[in-house]
């Protein structure tokens, strides 16, 4: 095969599969897959849908909205606050601390780890932890 056609085939494979390939990982806190994300949408260890993430809103895997991102302000879908973020610190509405993220890791309010996520960007691993843990 000439060079060009390889790399040709290599382009259109690589667009074909680009979901996939970029997957992101999520672990709990013994290091088991407990799901993944592609793009704005996650996944249980199974494959299956669990949510998505549609701008600010959050939704399950059935479409029904679980709630919304507004900032740094976390709420349900019945409107109400449910946490607030403050740099890498997750709080709930009341002010505990509910958990921090540090790098690729996710603990909760006790310093302990309950995950571990690969390539994440902050926001998807907020959702997470707001919506699916």
């Amino acid at each position: 095969m000439k060079p060009i056609h390889r790399f040709t085939t290599f382009l259109f494979l690589s667009i074909l599969l680009l979901p996939v390939a970029f997957a992101q990982r999520m672990y709990d806190g013994s290091g088991s897959p407990i799901g993944r994300v592609d793009a704005e949408r996650f996944y249980s260890a199974s494959g299956q849908q669990i949510g998505r993430v549609d701008g600010e809103r959050v939704y399950d895997g059935s479409g029904r909205q679980l709630g919304r991102i507004d900032g740094d302000r976390v709420y349900n879908a019945s409107g109400s606050q449910i946490g607030r973020i403050d740099g890498d610190r997750l709080y709930s509405a009341s002010g505990s601390q509910m958990g921090r993220i540090d790098g690729e890791r996710l603990y909760d309010g006790s310093g302990r780890q309950i995950g571990r996520a690969d390539g994440l960007r902050r926001m998807q691993m907020i959702v997470f932890f707001y919506f699916f843990m």
